[in-house]
């Protein structure tokens, strides 16, 4: 029997046939969306533990989780016969594996479409474009929507989709479908009215209906938003764009509906949007897309040099917006979330850096007196991570802090981010090398039990760096190759 998943909305399952199949409580399908976000990789059972149940697990979640994945695997595949191997959601190793094709699950065939639509012309990317929306049917993972485990993912969908919807609108554009465009446009600026290139497609699209008057009224309303509330001026675009229809340029009528060459947004630019709008619009749905932004620069950072210089320039604005708000548990959350790993020895940005301290120091101060441990040793790691490369007592008394709140938490994720922090903060005098490759030693295998990729290059890097101080050029080449290998095959955290 043929099984299709459905993530772009409630996590649910298809039969062959269309119909919905019976996946239990929410903890069965918690675990499906889990394994659904690996990608078909082995999720140990130890980590499945951990992200069902945050904070201290119960004594029987273990065998909870087995009990989980018996109900699912009779869901999935009702006819397999008793004590034969399940084909769909299998044991391997440690943990547990969903091997479903690539055509079976919602979130991968919008992405397949999306990728293959930005290869094609006009007439070829529209009804690829519109296959890749049409099975949404909500926000992404919407049965987990606190879920940190499904936060990095549900932001990364969600941001892809709004640049569907507008590639979507640039191509009715390019075939003369304005009028078709303009609906769709004008309800997209309305939820996301910080996206300065769909305020652009729908002032293009009314001139080219023939409504100049309506056209230059968006612009300046998009031009309000920016200059009033966020004391910005519109980008080239949005600007070039007011002159051409004044001009009446007759490109207007015949060119690309795309921007022209270094007129485009940058991700960066989506990015400090999505910070803004949650500044502006003081609510828990603001509080929450301020999180998220947060989570889509923590992605960004490890795709590249391009990718990091964006996510540190508008990492800021990101901590800025949430102290403005008032909440120090937000700004805590804000400023912990930026888990990117990070090996050099000196910060790029000192200004920069001073500042992200300081307000990690205020809301260390202004946290209540007990609880939330966790958010503490984050803004710890936070301190001595940016303060690196700096004389004083502080940087090597935040990172002891951190390391020592998550190893009593028993947080992975948090602990590789406190010994991150205290690698940085080994680089005071000569001769502790051998302490930085015991770190690395700890990070390799600590990310290695519990799936943090970009953390378990980290480790390899750092063992890299310490085995060629010690003169240990063999297992220096061992790491370098190790953190070649893992980088290649992966963008994931």
């Amino acid at each position: 029997m043929r099984v299709s998943f459905g993530v772009l909305g409630p996590v649910t399952a298809w039969d062959g046939a269309g119909d919905e199949l019976a996946l239990r409580g929410p903890r069965h399908r918690a675990v499906l969306a889990r394994l659904v976000i690996a990608r078909r990789r082995v999720v140990p059972v130890e980590l499945l533990v951990d992200d069902l149940w945050e904070g201290a697990p119960p004594a029987g979640a273990t065998s909870a989780v087995r009990t989980f994945v018996a109900a699912l695997r009779r869901a999935l595949e009702p006819d397999r016969p008793p004590r034969t191997a399940a084909a769909l959601l299998t044991t391997r190793g440690p943990g547990y594996a969903l091997d479903a094709a690539p055509d079976s699950v919602d979130a991968w065939l919008f992405e397949d479409r999306l990728q293959r639509a930005a290869t094609l012309p006009p007439e070829g990317a529209l009804p690829l474009l519109q296959r890749a929306l049409d099975p949404w049917r909500g926000s992404a993972y919407a049965d987990f929507p606190e879920a940190p485990w499904a936060r990095a993912e549900r932001a990364r969908l969600t941001e892809l989709r709004l640049g569907a919807l507008e590639h979507l609108a640039r191509v009715r554009l390019d075939l003369g479908q304005a009028a078709r465009a303009v609906p769709d446009l004008d309800a997209h600026v309305a939820e996301h009215p910080w996206r300065e290139d769909a305020w652009r497609l729908l002032a293009l699209a009314l001139y080219r209906t023939g409504r100049q008057g309506d056209a230059l009224a968006v612009l300046r309303r998009a031009r309000s938003l920016l200059v009033e509330r966020l004391g910005v001026d519109p980008g080239p675009a949005l600007r070039r764009l007011e002159r051409d229809i004044l001009r009446q340029d007759s490109l207007l009528d015949l060119g690309p509906a795309g921007p022209r060459p270094g007129e485009g947004t940058t991700p960066g630019d989506q990015l400090w949007n999505q910070a803004a709008d949650a500044y502006q619009r003081v609510t828990p749905g603001a509080r929450v897309r301020l999180e998220s932004t947060v989570n889509l620069l923590r992605d960004l950072a490890v795709t590249g040099p391009e990718g990091l210089r964006t996510a540190r320039a508008q990492r800021l604005a990101a901590v800025t917006a949430a102290e403005e708000l008032g909440d120090p548990l937000l700004t805590a959350r804000v400023i912990g979330a930026y888990d990117v790993p990070a090996n050099w020895t000196r910060v790029d940005d000192p200004e920069r850096s001073a500042r992200v301290v300081a307000a990690a120091e205020r809301t260390l101060a202004a946290l209540p007196d007990t609880g939330h441990e966790g958010a503490r040793a984050r803004l710890s790691a936070t301190v001595a991570l940016e303060s690196r490369g700096t004389r004083g007592a502080r940087g090597p008394q935040a990172a002891a802090e951190a390391e020592r709140i998550a190893r009593d938490l028993g947080d992975p994720t948090l602990l590789a981010f406190a010994l991150n922090a205290r690698y940085m903060q080994t680089f005071h005098r000569t001769g502790l090398a051998p302490e930085r490759d015991a770190l690395g030693a700890e990070l390799v295998t600590l990310a290695t039990r519990h799936d943090l990729v970009t953390f378990r290059i980290l480790g390899h890097l750092i063992r890299l760096q310490s085995l060629a101080a010690l003169s240990d050029w063999a297992g220096a080449d061992q790491h370098a190759r190790a953190a070649r290998e893992l980088g290649s095959g992966t963008n994931a955290r």
